[in-house]
């Protein structure tokens, strides 16, 4: 008999999958002779026991803890028998090679459907433009069915199984996810699986009375419970919502909904909940999504007395639903949003949780360092969280749909004598352009004036100058502006990790002002830096000498010198302090193949010395791949303004 006071061994694990298997087959008794059937059980037999255990830890014990087994392996097999053999090929092949995504030939873009191309069948037009710049890894914004008006930037999802009608439909995500995948490109989507809006079906039917459905979210009659919650929870979004909890009328009743009220957090105490959310993701896996941006993850798990973030049982949940892909989808990864405290961060990361992770510490570290001209702060902060576990790898950006909050870790700044609250505000008026010395045009979001803290809003180009540029006509400050936004994408093409691109920073897209025109986007100064594509400026990166033609090509180098040089295979980062505090500098190295990067963050030249050069292991002459130059270091190395390079 199974102890219920300890974690279930893999003996008990396999009797209980022993127990379970005949029930299961008599539900899909047409499927159990074929090889299809042969294939689930075995990966079942290897990954039931790391399930059931973690299942156990969340779930169990409990009367009906078997059953809730039994229906989570029922949404396994169905969807496994109903994976298209495309598909279910592209799973042998990932698990033959399971760390393709370490590759130096992942190259990812980012875009909205509808801003980009239109619609999916437009997207499909785009593909040769993809393929002109590189793209491996093609992560779309949210573009399932959300409500009009108030649905997030479409985070607060309607049904998982419809695609928004203005964009097309599932049929056509599959085709565009097929031809994505033909041609050596793959999708990735977002799972929003901390909430869904209130206009999602199982809502509906929570707020008709339906128990079962009210059981899949927080509701309460009263704010006794939602007071004892809110005594240690932050608000997210201060401005906009207040408080975690929406009362709604319409059915008396109080609902946790951390980011917008219109968005109703799930329950995953209900392990309903989580076969519910199971069979979504597989059916994205099955539309031939590859990669699954795990959106808002530290939320999944609340607890009173606590702040309900990054809890141990919302580890387990994220790891119970990777099981879950190895035994029906095994090509599908996990990627980690988790907008938390920088040492916080990698306890996502894991080949058992999510493979992959965004970046946020490298990014706000350059955007600093823009500003500041200084690297010292990222040099001391980035080599303490830079490693990951093996088989894991970071998602490089500069920015992406999302306003830049200043993550710091304040103990870092302290060690390096610079006073956190002061440095944060240097940041919001360099970045919001009040600061004299500021070339950038952002705004503040989500400002709080208790605490001091706000974020910011602007597009790549618009925060590195080129926006004010262009206004004042100064052909200096457009060359610097240039510089600087290749100087960020020189780094997280050359860092280890997969470096991103916010698709229209290629060709120099600004601040969109329009958006405030749209009483769907007005109040939101998140669109303005999602500004529409424009066609008519990518038409001039043909023209060299055109600023789209400069950053245009300048990042088309990059990426090619990416996947020529085994050196940005995998994540393996050593930095290195190179004497001058204005140069940040790391060794990639793979094999037998070594490369310095260096990036000089400072409007003016700078110098690294020969003697340090040499500490490092450089030759007097070497090659700059980026300026596709020799040179010869003899007393010293002369970095030009804004330059980045890689020595080989």
């Amino acid at each position: 008999m199974m102890d219920t006071t300890l974690p279930p061994t893999i003996h008990e694990s396999r009797l209980s999958l022993q127990r379970l298997l005949p029930r299961l087959r008599r539900s899909f008794p047409a499927d159990i002779e074929g090889p299809e059937w042969a294939v689930f059980e075995e990966r079942l037999e290897q990954h039931f026991p790391v399930l059931f255990d973690l299942l156990w830890q969340v779930y169990g014990p409990s009367y009906d803890f078997f059953y809730h087994v039994e229906q989570i392996l029922r949404t396994c097999a169905e969807a496994w028998l109903e994976r298209d053999a495309d598909l279910k090929s592209l799973d042998a092949i990932r698990e033959g090679h399971p760390h393709w995504y370490q590759s130096n030939r992942i190259v990812g873009a980012m875009a909205y459907v509808d801003l980009f191309a239109g619609d999916l069948e437009g997207l499909r037009g785009k593909i040769d433009y993809l393929n002109e710049l590189g793209v491996s890894y093609l992560h779309l914004m949210p573009l399932f069915r959300s409500p009009d008006g108030d649905d997030d930037g479409g985070y607060a999802i309607s049904s998982y199984r419809e695609v928004d009608p203005a964009l097309g439909t599932m049929e056509e995500l599959a085709d565009l996810a097929s031809e994505l995948r033909h041609q050596g490109i793959s999708l990735v989507l977002d799972f929003v699986f901390n909430h869904t809006s209130d206009e999602h079906e199982w809502a509906k039917r929570a707020r008709a009375g339906e128990e079962e459905f009210e059981k899949y979210y927080w509701l309460y009659p009263d704010r006794t419970e939602p007071d004892q919650f809110e005594r240690t929870l932050r608000p997210i979004f201060p401005d906009a919502h207040p408080g975690s909890f929406t009362y709604r009328t319409s059915i008396g009743k109080w609902v946790w909904t951390t980011f917008n009220n219109f968005q109703w957090d799930l329950n995953y105490r209900n392990p309903d909940v989580f076969n519910a959310m199971a069979g979504e993701m597989l059916s994205l896996a099955n539309a031939g999504v590859e990669m699954l941006r795990m959106d808002a993850v530290p939320f999944l798990w609340k607890e009173k007395g606590t702040n309900c973030e990054n809890l141990e049982q919302t580890h387990m949940l994220i790891q119970a639903f990777n099981a879950v892909a190895r035994i029906a989808a095994p090509a599908l990864i996990f990627k980690s949003e988790a907008i938390v405290a920088p040492d916080e961060i990698k306890k996502y990361v894991s080949e058992e949780e999510c493979h992959l992770s965004y970046n946020p510490p490298l990014m706000v570290q350059l955007w600093n360092s823009i500003a500041s001209r200084d690297a010292s702060l990222m040099l001391h902060s980035l080599p303490k969280r830079f490693d990951l576990p093996d088989g894991c790898s970071w998602v490089n950006y500069i920015r992406c749909h999302d306003d830049i909050g200043w993550g710091f870790e304040d103990r870092d700044m302290w060690e390096i004598g610079m006073q956190p609250h002061d440095h944060r505000w240097f940041l919001n008026r360099f970045f919001t352009g009040e600061h004299p010395a500021s070339f950038a045009r952002g705004r503040l979001f989500q400002h709080n004036p208790v605490t001091g803290d706000a974020r910011i809003c602007g597009t790549t180009a618009s925060l590195c100058g080129l926006e004010k540029a262009l206004y004042e006509g100064d052909g200096d400050q457009t060359e610097n502006a240039i510089r600087r936004i290749l100087l960020l994408y020189g780094i997280i093409f050359t860092m280890g990790g997969i470096p991103l691109i916010y698709l229209g920073d290629e060709i120099g897209l600004i601040n969109d002002y329009d958006f405030e025109n749209d009483p769907e986007k007005a109040g939101d100064d998140r669109w303005m830096h999602r500004p529409p594509f424009d066609w008519e400026k990518a038409e001039l990166r043909k023209e060299p000498e055109s600023v789209e033609g400069k950053l245009f090509n300048g990042m088309l180098k990059l990426s090619q010198i990416r996947k020529n040089n085994q050196a940005f295979h995998e994540t393996r980062t050593e930095f290195v302090d190179v004497g001058n505090h204005h140069v940040f500098g790391y060794f990639r190295v793979h094999g037998d193949q070594s490369i310095l990067c260096l990036a000089n963050f400072n409007d003016h030249a700078e110098e690294v010395s020969a003697t340090r050069l040499r500490q490092l292991g450089l030759r007097k002459t070497f090659t700059d791949l980026v300026a596709g130059q020799s040179i010869i270091a003899t007393e010293k190395l002369i970095l030009e303004p804004l330059q980045f390079m890689a020595i080989l």
